[in-house]
C-alpha cells in the first residue's frame, strides 16, 4: 500500500476511530487479574496514540511531500549503481558530446498530488549512477503549432531535506500557477523538470559527489540536464537553464549554479544557508573540506580569486535568519558579470514553511524570465 496514497490514509484514519472508540466500548468489560487488566487497557492506550500519530504524519507528508514512499520513509530505498571519482568537472573524463543520446520513455505522472498533464520517467545516469524519477511539466506553448520549431529554456527544481521530487509540482503548485501566466504572457514559457534529489538512505548529499559514495552533483547537472535536452525541445546552453530551490534545495540551487556556469545562468534560493553544516543529516557538512568546499561563499570567492567571476544570476529570499544574511554575504562579495538580488521575507509571513514559498513562484519565474532564454 502506497505510503501518499488515499487508501492508507483512509486506512489510518479508520484504525484511528476504532482506537478511539474501543476505550469506551471494553474498558470496564476487560475480565482477568489487575496486571491482565491493567496491560490490556495500557495497550488500548499505545493503540490510540499510535494511529493519532500515524494519521498526523500522513498528513503532513501529503500536504509537504516529505517522504515518496516507504523505501525513503525506512531508509531502504537503493538509488546508487556506482560513484567513482569523476574529477572536479564531474564528467569523469567523458565528452558528452561523444556520449550516446539518452531516450526516455515518458508515462503520466503516477500521483494525482502533481496536477494536470505532468509525465515522469525512470532514469539511469550514465555519468553519475545515481538512479531517479524525473518528473516533467511542458508550458503551453510547447504543443502550439506556432513553437513546433522553438526550443525551450528549463529550469530544475529542487525540494528540500527531506523531500521528494514531487514537492514544487505537488505542495508548490508552480504548475497550475505559472499555467495561466504563461498563456496571459505575464511569465515566459519554460519546461520544469523535477529530478529525485533524495538519492541516500538517511542522508542529505548536499548535492555533491563524494567517491565511493554519491555522485549527486553529477545526477543533477549532467544527467538530468542531457536526458531533457535529448528528448525534449530544450535549449542546451547556459543560458537556456536555470534552477530553483528551498531549504537545502536553495543552498544546491545557489552553489550548483556558481560552481557549473558552463551549464546554468540563474537560480532561485527560498529559505536556504551558505554552510552545509547547518543541515545535521549533510554528508558535505560533516566532512570539513567538503564543508568549505561547497560553501557557495566559498565558491564565489574563489573564482573571483582566480579572475573569474562566474556568469551567474542569483535570487535569493527569506527571514533574517533563515537565507537573507545568506544571500546578503553572498551579494557583498559578488563581482562583474554575477549578480545577486536578495529579497527580505517578514518573519511574519509564515516563517520556514510551503505557504511561504509556494507564494514567491510567480515572482521568481517573472525574474527567470529576464535571465533565461533558448
Amino acid at each position: 500500500m502506497s505510503l501518499t496514497g488515499t487508501p492508507f490514509f483512509l486506512f489510518a484514519l479508520l484504525l484511528l476511530i476504532v482506537a478511539f472508540v474501543l476505550p469506551f466500548a471494553v474498558w470496564g468489560r476487560v475480565a482477568g487479574p489487575p496486571a491482565v487488566r491493567g496491560i490490556a487497557r495500557l495497550l488500548m492506550l499505545l493503540f490510540a496514540q499510535v494511529t493519532a500519530i500515524t494519521v498526523v504524519f500522513l498528513l503532513v507528508n501529503n500536504a509537504n511531500n516529505l517522504y515518496d514512499n516507504w523505501g525513503d520513509l525506512l531508509g531502504t530505498g537503493n538509488h546508487i549503481d556506482a560513484a567513482r571519482n569523476l574529477g572536479p568537472d564531474g564528467l569523469g573524463g567523458k565528452n558528452l558530446h561523444d556520449q550516446p543520446k539518452v531516450h526516455q520513455q515518458f508515462r503520466p505522472a503516477d500521483d494525482p498530488v502533481v496536477g494536470p498533464n505532468v509525465q515522469m520517467t525512470d532514469l539511469k545516469g550514465q555519468i553519475s549512477g545515481v538512479n531517479g524519477e524525473v518528473y516533467v511539466w511542458l508550458p503551453p506553448q510547447y504543443n502550439d503549432p506556432a513553437y513546433k520549431d522553438k526550443k525551450f529554456p528549463v529550469v530544475e527544481l529542487l525540494p528540500g531535506y527531506p523531500g521528494s521530487s514531487k514537492s514544487w509540482l505537488g505542495s508548490l503548485k508552480v504548475a497550475q500557477q505559472l499555467t495561466p501566466l504563461m498563456q496571459s504572457g505575464a511569465v515566459k514559457p519554460f519546461i520544469l523538470v523535477s529530478p529525485r534529489t533524495n538519492v541516500l538512505p538517511n542522508a542529505d548529499s548536499g548535492c555533491v559527489n563524494i567517491p565511493g559514495k554519491v555522485n549527486a552533483d553529477s545526477w543533477l547537472t549532467v544527467d538530468v540536464r542531457q536526458m531533457i535536452i535529448d528528448n525534449f525541445r530544450a535549449g542546451d546552453k547556459p543560458d537556456a537553464w536555470g534552477l530553483a530551490g528551498y531549504s537545502a534545495g536553495a543552498h544546491c540551487s545557489a552553489k550548483l549554479a556558481l560552481a557549473h556556469p558552463d551549464r546554468f545562468r540563474a537560480a532561485v534560493a527560498m529559505s536556504g544557508y551558505n554552510d552545509p553544516a547547518i543541515e545535521p543529516d549533510s554528508l558535505a557538512g560533516k566532512d570539513p573540506k567538503l564543508r568549505a568546499e561547497t560553501n557557495p561563499m566559498h565558491i564565489l570567492k574563489a573564482a573571483n580569486d582566480a579572475g573569474k567571476p562566474p556568469r551567474t544570476a542569483l535570487y535569493i529570499s527569506g527571514a533574517a535568519a533563515d537565507g537573507y544574511s545568506a544571500g546578503m554575504g553572498l551579494k557583498q562579495i559578488a563581482k562583474q558579470p554575477t549578480t545577486v538580488n536578495v529579497q527580505m521575507i517578514p518573519a511574519s509571513a509564515g516563517g520556514h514553511t510551503v505557504p511561504v514559498w509556494k507564494r514567491q513562484v510567480p515572482e521568481i519565474f517573472r525574474w527567470f524570465g529576464l535571465f533565461l532564454r533558448a
